[in-house]
């Protein structure tokens, strides 16, 4: 198992910055790519961000494209996700999640691992 741990959400104004983290535990080994999904109120659960194995590439969903900023410290075995310029559309449970593959993906059955997930609310 590898425990994900979300931190860093909260309540912010519309063009406010957040910084999320996703911090693994235990067989870390086990994960490659890592990802970013939220699910919003009454929504489906959706892609964000992935970030390889390598951290050498990266994939955003368009609504986040320019905003958000995956990235990747190995030594901590965290992931961060900076996301700028919030809009209320961004309101959802941030999830981060882990994948045994290397390459990232957006697709949510290619990845074993998640996070209990971090509320992030954006007022208008």
């Amino acid at each position: 198992q590898v425990p994900l741990v979300e931190s860093g959400g909260g309540l912010v104004q519309a063009g406010a910055s957040l910084r999320l983290s996703c911090a693994a535990s235990g067989r870390t080994v086990s994960v490659g790519a890592m990802a970013w999904f939220r699910q919003a109120p009454g929504k489906e659960r959706e892609f964000v961000s992935a970030i390889s194995r390598s951290g050498g590439n990266t994939a955003y969903a368009v609504s986040v494209k320019g905003r958000f900023t995956i990235s990747k410290d190995y030594a901590k075995n965290t992931v961060y996700l900076q996301m700028n310029s919030l809009k209320p559309e961004d309101t959802a449970v941030y999830y981060c999640a882990g994948s045994p593959l290397g390459g990232e993906s957006s697709w949510p059955s290619l990845y074993n691992y998640w996070g209990q997930g971090t509320q992030v609310t954006v007022s208008s």
